[in-house]
């Protein structure tokens, strides 16, 4: 099943996409999910960001061709991670690298990613993002799975130059409008074998599958889970392969995920 948020009549609301129309579901997706009988086209409804998290957890260095080579973490000269020539800087890291971004990053389906001013390069970072559906901790890699609500898709929209010079990512990853998800959340994916690919103005900028995640989506969740307890609705960005794009205004940037869909934003700089 395919879940959807929208806005329509002044109100939000939960549905499943059925085609070009939308069945309305009484409660949000976190609770008895019950059609309430009515039926909306699709094409009268503003999609918003599937889900509201609590929090965000994301995976840096999560693809082998994402790992830096000759160059440091991150490269002086481009901001993200460097490429080309001599040996790798670091191995595939032994358990998962995580970090925070804020609930207020997010934004939904055809809303805008605000560059802001001074942030230097900015980048995208197609992903594929586990969406979860109950409170959880301590679960082991075999349980993990099962408090996935679904599967979306992610940008982890990230300025090189920020990340490159704080202490700390905070602003690199979390400005507002960074952590674009949607369009939709899809059920019963096997997260294990999807085709991921990132485009800018219609050129495929980044392709890759999940099946060469280092860590898969199984062990993120199980090591979050460890440490902190997982919400309904928090979002796991799964991490980014290959080098990444830069987004400048006026562009727009779609990530497509094999059984989601597109998620589609354009670029513009702030006012």
């Amino acid at each position: 099943m395919k879940y959807v948020r929208f806005f329509y009549q002044g109100r939000e609301a939960c549905g499943l996409l059925e085609g070009d129309e939308v069945a309305v579901l009484v409660s949000d997706l976190f609770k008895e999910r019950r059609l309430r009988g009515a039926r909306l086209p699709l094409a009268e409804l503003t999609l918003l960001a599937p889900v509201r998290p609590s929090k965000i957890i994301a995976v840096a260095l999560n693809y082998m061709d994402h790992l830096p080579t000759g160059g440091g973490f991150i490269s002086s000269a481009t901001g993200g991670p460097a490429s080309g020539g001599g040996e790798r800087d670091r191995e595939a890291p032994a358990v998962p690298e995580l970090f925070l971004k804020t609930p207020s990053a997010v934004v939904g389906p055809e809303e805008a990613i605000v560059i802001p001013a001074g942030a230097g390069r900015v980048d995208a970072e197609g992903e594929l993002v586990a969406v979860i559906g109950r409170r959880a901790r301590g679960l082991s890699p075999e349980e993990a799975l099962g408090c996935v609500l679904g599967y979306t898709c992610g940008n982890d929209v990230s300025a090189r130059e920020w990340q490159r010079g704080d202490i700390q990512w905070w602003r690199a990853k979390s400005s507002d409008t960074f952590a674009p998800v949607g369009p939709c959340i899809v059920d019963g994916l096997d997260p294990s074998s999807l085709e991921l690919q990132t485009r800018v103005n219609g050129e495929v900028k980044q392709r890759g599958n999940t099946r060469l995640l280092i860590h898969d989506v199984a062990h993120i969740i199980s090591f979050a889970s460890q440490v902190m307890t997982l919400e309904p609705g928090d979002l796991i960005f799964t991490g980014t392969p290959g080098t990444t794009p830069t987004l400048s205004p006026g562009d727009v940037v779609e990530v497509e995920i094999e059984g989601i869909g597109v998620l589609r934003n354009r670029v513009r700089g702030e006012e």
